[in-house]
C-alpha cells in the first residue's frame, strides 16, 4: 500500500507494530444520514443543509451522546433507487437493539431525527456494517477502507453502507457494526469478509478487534484478552462484572461461557469468571494521522495477566 515519498499513516502504523486493543470510541447510539453527494471533510458538520434543521439534529445528538455519520452505498455511480434514508441506531445490552429508519428528500426531513433520538425505536437483530471510506478526512480511510466495502458490498449489498470518519485512521480499514457497537481494524478486503462473517454467524474473534463500544478502553482490552485465550464468541456471550482501579493498572473480572471445553474439567457451557489485568503506557510522540505532521502520544492498553476466578 505504500507510495515512494509519501506518508501514510496506516502504512506507518503497521510499521511500528501499533496496538488497536481498547480504541473503540465510547458510545452506544449511532445517527446514520445518507448522503449521496461528496463528503465534506468534517463530514456532517460541514454540509450546506437548512441551518434550523441542521442544528436540531446536532443538538438532539449531543444531547444522546449519538455519533452522527454519513452513509452511502458503495459505487456512486451505480443508481439509487428510493429516496436517501436515515436511521436511528442504540446497542441494548440483551441484545435486542433498537432501529429507528426514515426517509428524507428536503433538508427539514431530517428533523424527524431528533425525536427519533428520544424514543425507543424497533427491535431488531439485523445489524448495518459500516466501511470507513473518508477520503477527504483521511487518505488512508479511502485507500483502504473502499477496496473493503467493495469486497463486503459484493457479499452483503443489503448490510453494508460506506460511512464518514469513525475514529483511528491509522488502523484502517475499520469496519464498524452497529448497533452491537463492535470496531474492527487493520483489514483488508480478504481479513474483512472472514471478519464479517464470523461476526454475524455470532464468532468475534480477538485479531482484528478494537474494542466494544459500550466499554471503556482498559475493559475493551481485557474482554479482547478472554477473546484470545478462549476462542471467538457471540457478542453477549461475555460481559464485565467488575472493574477496580489500583496504582498500576486495572483489575477486571469478565464473567461469561466460553465456546467449547473451557473448565477446568473440560465441562462446556458452564458459566465462570476470569480476572485479567490490565495496564497502560503511552507511545512516544509520532504522527498519527495522514493530514497533518503534527505529532502526538496514544495510549496503549496491554491485558499483562488472565486467570480463571
Amino acid at each position: 500500500m505504500t507510495t515512494t515519498g509519501r506518508f501514510f499513516c496506516a502504512d506507518a502504523a503497521r510499521t511500528r507494530g501499533d496496538s488497536i486493543v481498547g480504541t473503540a470510541p465510547h458510545g452506544t447510539a449511532w445517527v446514520l444520514i445518507e448522503y449521496r453527494g461528496g463528503w465534506p471533510a468534517d463530514g456532517f458538520d460541514g454540509l450546506d443543509l437548512e441551518p434550523g434543521t441542521k442544528a436540531l439534529v446536532f443538538a438532539a445528538a449531543r444531547a444522546a451522546r449519538a455519533r452522527v455519520l454519513l452513509v452511502r452505498r458503495h459505487g456512486r455511480s451505480v443508481p439509487q433507487g428510493g429516496p436517501p434514508r436515515w436511521a436511528v441506531l442504540r446497542y441494548d445490552a440483551t441484545g435486542a437493539h433498537r432501529q429507528h429508519w426514515g426517509t428524507w428528500g428536503r433538508d427539514e426531513d431530517l428533523a424527524q431525527i431528533a425525536p427519533a433520538l428520544t424514543t425507543p425505536g424497533e427491535p431488531s437483530g439485523r445489524p448495518v456494517v459500516l466501511v470507513c471510506a473518508h477520503g477527504l478526512h483521511d487518505a488512508c480511510c479511502a485507500v483502504r477502507g473502499r477496496p473493503v466495502a467493495r469486497a463486503l458490498s459484493e457479499r452483503r449489498p443489503d448490510l453494508v453502507w460506506e460511512c464518514t470518519h469513525v475514529g483511528g485512521d491509522r488502523f484502517a480499514a475499520n469496519v464498524v457494526v452497529v448497533p452491537d457497537g463492535v470496531y474492527y481494524g487493520n483489514l483488508d478486503a480478504g481479513s474483512a469478509v472472514t471478519v464479517v462473517e464470523e461476526h454475524l454467524a455470532g464468532r468475534i474473534g480477538a485479531e482484528h478487534l478494537r474494542g466494544y463500544t459500550d466499554l471503556f478502553p482498559p475493559q475493551q482490552a481485557a474482554v479482547a484478552a478472554v477473546l484470545d485465550r478462549f476462542g471467538p464468541a457471540g457478542r453477549h456471550d461475555y460481559a464485565v462484572a467488575r472493574t477496580f482501579r489500583d496504582d498500576d493498572g486495572w483489575r477486571i473480572r469478565v464473567t461469561g461461557r466460553p465456546p467449547g471445553p473451557a473448565t477446568a474439567d473440560g465441562e462446556a457451557g458452564v458459566e465462570i469468571a476470569i480476572d485479567v489485568d490490565v495496564r497502560a503506557r503511552r507511545t512516544p510522540q509520532r504522527q498519527l494521522t495522514c493530514r497533518g505532521p503534527a505529532t502526538s502520544s496514544a495510549v496503549v492498553y496491554e491485558a499483562v495477566s488472565i486467570r480463571q476466578g
